[in-house]
């Protein structure tokens, strides 16, 4: 186990393995799709001049990406970069910024974050978790405010792998 701390609370957790398993028991209102590598997710916090933050998080979690084999490594970065042009499609964000640090927390997980011509120019040029506070963003909420972004990812997502 291992010790997170988000602002003065800390936990013991493995929170990308608990996600993982609501996941797979069909417990988790925010996975968007299944992709071959993992599962494609709302991501937890919304920023609002960000909203559509998302997140992939592999099917079978692992510290880190130099834990998966060549071949696995490859499908969970292309799959990444998948759920981002679903991401600019359903969002009309103009780029978007990937994240894999494992640092807080030391599982494999992938964040897509959308960035926007309309934000703030100087916030628009740091990296995200500089820019925003994102522990004190909205929630997100797939069958609440976020349902029609919820379904507009899902249909972008899905498009995308069938194509």
């Amino acid at each position: 186990m291992f010790r997170i701390s988000f602002g003065m609370t800390t936990t013991n957790t493995l929170p990308i393995t608990n996600r993982v398993n609501r996941i797979k028991a069909g417990n988790d209102p925010e996975l968007i799709c299944e992709m071959l590598s993992g599962y494609a997710i709302l991501g937890k916090y919304q920023p609002e001049p960000i909203t559509g933050c998302c997140m992939l998080l592999p099917k079978t979690v692992v510290a880190s990406p130099n834990d998966l084999n060549y071949a696995d490594r490859a499908q969970f970065f292309s799959d990444l970069t998948l759920l981002g042009d679903a991401i600019m499609q359903a969002t009309g964000s103009t780029r978007i910024n990937y994240l894999v640090l494992c640092n807080q927390v030391p599982e494999l997980h992938g964040h897509c974050i959308p960035r926007f011509e309309t934000e703030n120019p100087t916030k628009r040029m740091q990296g995200p978790f500089e820019a925003y506070d994102f522990g004190t963003a909205r929630i997100a909420d797939a069958s609440g405010a976020d349902q029609d972004l919820h379904q507009r990812l899902k249909q972008s997502l899905q498009m995308l792998l069938n194509t």
